[in-house]
């Protein structure tokens, strides 16, 4: 119980409740301020339960609590009556019961989120039957359940797509990126539009180059599909291989077949294996004589043995219904037979029958004897049926092979060469690799080279537009070069036309020479290269190994910091745990200080002899109290006698003050009435009176 009190107060210290309570706070909540707690935990599930208690009746509360805890599906220990019980403790915030709740609650919060979340859209309401007699209610009601259904399958997917680990900050980063390649492609399409619009003809330049892309598109799908032919091409005429092997080996065991010679083969899905065995004709007469012995011997043993058990269990169905006097009574039978067994067996061994004994020890060997021949029949039984279904699964599992790939499983020394050749493959792709990565670095430092050469150029051609615009001859050097290529042009144009073929020798040899010369100048250098990079590979290699030893060394740092610092929660939690224990000590000392210091003074003040001190001491109070309450209680008896007494007359004398009343009541009515009838002749004689006078 303190350890589910403890886990409870955590529970309600974190987020997101924040309560701030220890274990002596807690305990001393009121039954009304307990279920207020109870009732946030729930509001923390299912946020229609954020009620002020304060403000709800008791019922409503006990009955909203109840109806939340059943969709939960949270289940109170104990039978019916401890149902009741637990309605009741819920009901007036009793501590057995509202306990197991909070740590049931608390310790599968997310999980009875979903739940809460689910049941407010997935229990469905029972309709009458006499009401889905009406079309538009059983079409609504039809409506409802084909959305439901809608809502489990949504749900589902939105778990699925949950826990398959796409959240929303990655995809939006992903469209983010998408978008900003998008707008690049679009500046370079844009770019390059206003590069080939200026060329002539670019329309069917642009035409000549969609046809090529479409061309070599269809090119990968078509060297694709022969590779796929190839493939299938290879495989067929490796299984034809196999087939046609197996053929043959069959062809030849037929027809060197003789009883002694092995020629037993075991079909397994479409290919057949030679088995390792002395003989056909032996392995018929093994399994010849199993199927006899498991006929004659086994199989009727077993046959009797289960007609027995089903004739003693209809014997023991039919007769009636025994009691503990009936069972009392076998059991005194069975110890009787038990004892005049073991008599029995006593007698016979005080006899010491020398036939017998001799007998006796080859029955054992025999019995024995049968029971490992049974035994060893049921492993052959057992292995037989293990072996079928192996050969099931391998069957299924080839299937499976060729209905994925197309391809039969290799086997044996087909499956060595296809290693062998997979071996040299890896071994060519690891040279390749290497040769590719040695010119991928030549490559990035000639372009490095190339940029930075460019880089220049453009230093140097910025630093001489700034010295024209100074100079105020801005554009010489554009004119100038545009001259000199023209010219150069023109120059090279005439050398064209007089140049002969021998010119044309003497330039080769020319710049075979300068190339020559280049390659042995740079000799030098790319052999420097070469050495760099192999001590590169080597300091790699070494800071990979001081890598992965310092990553090892910081794993076991962090592993030993992670159990210190378990250690020092634990020594953290033990001490709040003590303190929470000492200052709860204190409080229950200083509660017992004040109950004895109580005493001591009542005692101090009944012992002593002055009369003033004796009437301060709390039992002369209680007795003088008692004492007022005894003459308070005689005088109201009296009184109840008196009123007991005098109950009568007064009952009558008030009737007939009643009556009286009634009377004079009656008398009222009567006179009223009287006057009003003596006005009402008045007023009709003045009226012929003045009739008269008219």
């Amino acid at each position: 119980m303190s350890d589910q009190i403890k886990f409870i107060v955590d529970s309600l210290n974190k987020e997101p409740f924040r309560k701030n309570y220890n274990l002596i706070t807690f305990d001393s909540l009121e039954p009304m301020q307990l279920l207020q707690v109870l009732s946030d935990v729930l509001a923390e599930i299912d946020p229609k339960q954020l009620v002020d208690l304060r403000e709800e009746m008791p019922e409503q509360t006990a009955k909203r609590m109840l109806s939340l805890l059943g969709i939960l599906k949270y289940k109170p220990s104990g039978n019916a009556t401890d149902m009741s019980t637990f309605r009741q403790g819920l009901v007036i915030g009793s501590k057995p019961v509202i306990y197991p709740v909070l740590h049931w609650l608390l310790q599968r919060t997310n999980e009875l989120k979903k739940r809460a979340y689910l049941a407010r859209f997935l229990i469905k309401l029972e309709v009458p039957s006499e009401f889905l007699q009406d079309e538009t209610v059983a079409d609504t009601n039809k409506q409802y359940e084909e959305l439901m259904e809608a809502f489990k399958t949504l749900h589902k997917e939105y778990e699925q797509l949950k826990a398959s680990g796409f959240s929303t900050a990655e995809i939006r980063k992903d469209i983010s990126a998408m978008e900003e390649e998008k707008d690049q492609l679009i500046k370079r399409v844009e770019h390059l539009k206003k590069r080939v619009e200026t060329a002539q003809n670019y329309q069917w330049m642009l035409k000549i180059a969609r046809q090529l892309r479409v061309e070599k598109e269809r090119e990968e799908y078509l060297a694709q599909q022969k590779q796929e032919q190839k493939n299938q091409l290879f495989y067929a005429v490796q299984r034809l291989q196999r087939v046609q092997n197996q053929l043959k080996s069959m062809r030849q065991a037929a027809a060197d077949a003789k009883p002694e010679i092995e020629t037993g083969f075991l079909h397994v899905g479409q290919a057949a294996l030679k088995l390792p065995t002395s003989g056909l004709m032996k392995r018929l007469e093994e399994e010849i004589k199993f199927n006899l012995y498991m006929v004659t011997e086994k199989f009727p043993k077993e046959l009797e043995n289960k007609k027995k058990e089903l004739h003693f269990l209809q014997k023991v169905v039919s007769e009636p219904a025994m009691g503990h006097s009936d069972l009392h009574e076998l059991e005194s039978k069975i110890n009787e037979i038990n004892t005049e067994i073991n008599q029995l067996i006593e007698k016979k061994m005080m006899r010491n029958e020398p036939i017998e004994g001799k007998l006796s020890l080859y029955r054992q060997q025999a019995s024995i004897i049968s029971r490992k021949k049974e035994a060893k029949a049921e492993e052959l039984q057992e292995a037989k049926e293990k072996l079928a279904s192996l050969e099931r699964e391998a069957s299924l599992k080839r299937n499976q092979t060729r209905e994925f790939d197309g391809t039969e499983v290799l086997k044996g020394d087909e499956f060595k060469r296809y290693v062998s050749k997979l071996r040299s493959k890896s071994t060519v792709f690891k040279k390749k690799h290497q040769i590719i990565a040695e010119l991928k670095a030549e490559f990035g430092l000639l372009q490095r080279t190339e940029e930075l050469l460019k880089q220049r150029h453009e230093n140097i051609q910025q630093q001489l537009q700034t010295m024209e615009e100074k100079k105020g001859i801005s554009g010489y050097s554009y004119t100038q070069e545009e001259l000199e290529r023209v010219s150069a042009l023109k120059s090279e144009v005439d050398e064209m036309k007089g140049r002969t073929l021998d010119d044309m020798s003497e330039m080769v040899k020319k710049l075979n020479s300068l190339v020559s010369e280049k390659k042995s100048a740079l000799a030098s250098v790319i052999k420097e290269l070469r050495q760099l990079r192999q001590k590169c590979q080597e300091l790699t290699q070494e800071c990979d190994e001081k890598k992965s030893q310092y990553d090892s060394c910081a794993a076991g740092l962090e592993s030993n910091r992670s159990k210190l610092e378990q250690e020092v929660r634990r020594l953290r939690e033990e001490c709040l745990q003590e303190e929470s224990r000492y200052h709860y000590t204190n409080c229950m000392i200083k509660n017992l200080e004040v109950q004895l210091r109580r005493a001591t003074d009542e005692m101090k003040a009944y012992i002593s002899s002055d009369q003033q001190e004796k009437r301060k001491a709390i039992r002369e109070q209680y007795t003088k109290n008692i004492a007022e309450q005894e003459n308070l209680g005689k005088k109201l008896r009296e009184k109840q006698k008196v009123v007991r007494e005098s109950h009568g007359p007064n009952m009558k004398q008030a009737k007939m003050w009643r009556d009286l009343q009634q009377l004079m009541e009656c008398k009222k009515q009567c006179f009223l009435k009287q006057q009003s009838q003596t006005s009402i002749g008045q007023v009709i004689q003045e009226g012929g009176e003045d009739r008269l006078i008219l």
